[in-house]
């Protein structure tokens, strides 16, 4: 009897992983159009860095709070302080992408250039880090978030995964933590607070601002002016 020869057993193996694997990874996303997240990868990476690092007190703070229950100046802020191209592109901001690359080409550090889509894949699904294997993976899960879910779930989840303090991510427990208040309560001075923190939640705070969220924080609050007010965030 014939029997194929082992690299043809091998490739087809090999492409029957990677269907199985693009068909599980689109399923995830396809759930999680609808079903809101129990965990992140960033939330689960800080648990395991915690432990490693022997921080027993840590706690990790994170609620779901769903669209219709925050205030519209949360999102407005976190686009108008990270990503005010969001409503019209497709998950990359090229123009962004060649500043970048630009001004490192001209001596200066090499700046991020990540649209919202981009980071709430790589908060979703990823880990930190710089390798070409998480950038790459990074597009493709940005790919299949833009082409799933519409633009508003993008910016409900990301505003409930991101990280907004030393172990607080998401809204809910950032508006818990830092005014005492619902996020439906939030007005635009709180929000813009809340966005000029995401550079790094760790080190600024949202409720005692450092002169530089103070002066982030005023930025922010100028752009959402400047973009219509909330209903820029509802054009997509």
């Amino acid at each position: 009897m014939f029997r194929r020869p082992p690299f043809r057993r091998l490739l087809r193996w090999i492409m029957f992983a990677v269907l199985a694997w693009l068909g599980l990874t689109w399923l995830m996303v396809l759930v999680l159009r609808f079903v809101p997240p129990v965990t992140s990868a960033v939330m689960l990476e800080r648990h395991v860095g915690a432990w490693v690092h022997g921080e027993h007190d840590f706690h990790l703070h994170q609620r779901w709070v769903p669209w219709s229950q925050v205030s519209p100046w949360v999102p407005l802020a976190m686009v108008a302080g990270e990503d005010q191209k969001f409503p019209y592109h497709h998950g990359f901001d090229f123009d962004s992408i060649h500043q970048a690359i630009d001004a490192a080409d001209d001596g200066a550090r090499l700046r991020g250039a990540s649209t919202i889509s981009q980071q709430t894949a790589k908060n979703l699904f990823l880990w930190n880090g710089r390798s070409f294997v998480r950038k790459g993976l990074e597009a493709y899960f940005t790919v299949l978030i833009e082409l799933t879910w519409p633009k508003q779930r993008i910016l409900e989840v990301y505003m409930n995964i991101a990280e907004l303090g030393d172990g607080i991510y998401g809204v809910g427990a950032a508006s818990d933590a830092y005014f005492h208040e619902p996020p439906a309560q939030l007005g635009p001075t709180q929000a813009a607070q809340l966005a000029a923190v995401l550079p790094n939640p760790r080190r600024l705070r949202a409720d005692h601002p450092s002169a530089y969220v103070q002066r982030r924080a005023a930025w922010i609050e100028r752009q959402m002016r400047q973009l219509g007010g909330p209903s820029y965030i509802g054009k997509r």
